[in-house]
């Protein structure tokens, strides 16, 4: 499935679709250069599943976790500066992907063999117009 994304005024529209694709999918790989819009996606999910906690990128943290109204977690992920999948492994990745709550994790490419088969990708990329474009894949 793609949906166009030619304006961050769509942004939320785009996040509810995504969440009605996704279904009960716990697993969201978000996949993108640099500078794609790859946290910024991740934010307008997390405000459209009511999430009330601040959310940002956690680059340095590695993974931020974030609570709804109801107080349910969800964990966001960002694996760009690590080194080795041990260093996911250090932190308990593994614990997060299969403790059944929602994990939004961007760089998995970074530590693919911790990823769960069962996933959702979500890959940013641009058109030759340079907007936007998220495709949706489910992995069984």
């Amino acid at each position: 499935m793609q949906i166009p994304l030619a304006d961050l005024g769509d942004i939320d529209a785009v996040a509810q679709e995504i969440i009605r694709y996704a279904g009960n999918e716990t697993i969201w790989l978000f996949d993108g250069e640099m500078g794609a819009g790859k946290t910024t996606l991740i934010k307008a999910i997390c405000k459209q599943l009511g999430i009330v906690d601040e959310t940002s990128s956690p680059t340095f943290a590695l993974v931020n976790v974030y609570a709804d109204a109801q107080g349910e977690d969800f964990y966001h992920f960002d694996f760009y500066r690590i080194e080795s999948e041990v260093e996911a492994v250090d932190i308990g990745a593994d614990e997060y992907f299969y403790s059944g709550r929602p994990c939004f994790i961007e760089w998995s490419e970074k530590i693919p063999t911790l990823i769960p088969s069962k996933n959702l990708k979500i890959s940013i990329n641009l058109d030759a117009e340079r907007n936007r474009i998220v495709s949706l894949s489910k992995h069984e």
